[in-house]
Order: structure tokens, then sequence, then C-alpha cells
């Protein structure tokens, strides 16, 4: 009688490569989570598909940084390589990577910066080529989704002609369509390094007070050629996933982001709640809004769990 289901296959599990690690370094604030070395890729990739978790989003730490993110675009780079290494391992992987600069700058903005008329501020139009070609980056080493998460104007329509001009017509684009200017991002700025160095993300994520917007946003993404669409953060904007996936007919992804991770583990620190359970009880909440399928940092647990 059960109307929402959730399974192993349901889920992605999100992974931070750093360069320059020759063994796992905790995230303090993300408990379970470490960045990884390039090395344990392989290994990785086939425990996964053993779990039933059929893919990955990919995020790579640089060890050098600088002002326009360029060492995002170096094919030997740490997402580059880890796409190559899990692909040849594990062919029937699914491969996604995040294509964003916030992780290569040295300032943490999702964009290269610009002197305008109050200062520092993002420039659109530079950004999107560097996504663009950054995309074609990860198509070369053999990615299979190409997810830019950035929030550009204009991003999705360019990135899939760089794809397709380079031959990489089958490579998909899943676009981070509605991604909010959210306090549930926390966590992940320790994972990524990539917290602002000044100001904030507010002038190219969304208002959470925007539900509208969001499909504006969506309907947008959809005209450029997005293959599948995300509502990022999950748990606070429900009703905004449910939105969406009433207006489309592309599949919808929703990300459960390091903030609604770590939470739960905070609370179930303090016997608050039972870890396990209310785990599966958010995963099925965000299936039952209209999530295909979940990014989530609980995949390795709750794939334990659904399977035992």
């Amino acid at each position: 009688m059960r109307e929402t289901t959730l399974t192993p296959g349901d889920l992605i599990y999100p992974m931070f490569f750093h360069a320059g690690l020759d063994a796992p370094r905790p995230i303090g604030s993300m408990p379970g989570v470490s960045q990884l070395p390039v090395g344990q890729a392989r290994a990785w990739a086939k425990d996964l598909l053993a779990r039933g978790i059929p893919g990955v989003i990919l995020f790579g730490l640089p060890e050098k940084k600088d002002a326009c993110g360029t060492t995002g675009l170096d094919p030997d780079g740490p997402v580059p390589r880890v796409v190559r290494e899990m692909k040849d391992a594990v062919p029937e992987l699914l491969v996604m990577t995040d294509v964003c600069v916030d992780e290569y700058t040295e300032h943490g903005h999702c964009g290269v910066l610009k002197d305008g008329p109050r200062g520092k501020e993002v420039d659109n139009d530079a950004t999107v080529e560097i996504l663009a070609k950054m995309a074609v980056v990860h198509a070369r080493a053999g990615a299979d989704i190409i997810a830019p998460s950035d929030m550009m104007d204009g991003r999705v329509g360019a990135i899939r002609r760089a794809l397709d001009g380079e031959g990489f017509a089958d490579v998909s684009v899943l676009s981070y369509a509605v991604k909010y200017a959210s306090a549930f991002y926390g966590p992940f700025r320790d994972a990524a390094d990539c917290a602002p160095k000044f100001g904030d993300r507010a002038g190219y994520q969304m208002d959470p007070g925007n539900a509208r917007e969001a499909l504006r946003e969506a309907a947008l993404d959809e005209e450029e050629g997005a293959d599948m669409l995300m509502v990022k953060p999950a748990l606070p904007y429900l009703d905004v996933l449910r939105d969406v996936r009433k207006g489309t007919t592309l599949p919808v992804a929703a990300y459960n982001v390091s903030g609604e991770y770590s939470m739960l583990h905070a609370a179930a620190e303090r016997g608050m709640i039972d870890l396990d359970r209310a785990t599966l009880e958010v995963l099925t909440s965000i299936r039952r809004a209209g999530a295909d399928f979940i990014l989530t940092y609980h995949a390795l647990r709750a794939a334990e769990l659904l399977q035992s």
C-alpha cells in the first residue's frame, strides 16, 4: 500500500577529491564524510556500485587557486583524473561533475570578479565562458552528466552549445536550476574550501522567499537545453520541489545538502532523534515531494538500511 518508495537506486553520492592528499581527511562539520585522495577513486567506484548506488557527483579541490579559477580547466586536475579512474574501473557507474569556479577561486565566489559601481561583483558573461570550457574538459575525461551549480544567467545554453560543438551531444546537463541563497551550505563550504572571502552569494543565488521565481528559472534552463533540473536545498523547499515537478516533464533532482545532513547527526549525537529512522524519513519525504533522484551524503548508510 506504500505510495512512495525509496531504494539505493534513487541516490547519488557527493564526493570531494583533493589533488594534494595521500590519505582521507575527515571533515569536522560533516560526520562520516572526508576529502579523499585521487588514488582512492577506483576503489570507491567499485564500492558504490556494490552498495547499489548508481552514481556520484564529484567536487574537486586543487592544490592552487587563483582569481579566475583557471585550475578548474586543467585536464589533469582532480575531477578529470577521478572521472577517468572511475569510468575505467566501473564503466556503468554514472559519473556527474559539478561545474563551478568556487572551488578553484581564491575568493570563493561562483564567478570571476570585476569592478562595479559598488565594488567587486561577479562578471556573469566571463564566468559563463569558463564554465563552458570546464564542462568540455570534464566531458573529455568521460563524465556522463555535467552539473553547473553556479547560477549564472545563460550558462546552460552555453554549456550545451560547447558540448555539442566538441562532439559530446550524448553528455547530459543536470542544471542546478533552483538554487537558493541558503544557510544550510555551511558544512559544504568546509568540505570544498570555498567559503566566500567577502560578501555573500545572494546576488546570484535565489531569495528564500521566492517560489514563482523558481518556476521561471526552471523553465529558462529547460529552454536552454537542460536534460534534468535540480532544486537545492531540499528540506526547506519541498513546496518548491513539488511545484517544479508539476511544471516540467524533465527528470527532477533534489540536493539534500550538507547542513541538512549535519543537523541530523548533531541531533542524534545529543540523543534527540534516531538517526537511521530520521535519515530514511527525510529521504522519503524528498521523494514524496517529487524528486526522481536525490543527491545526499546519507547515501552510504541509507543504502545499507534499505538493503538490510
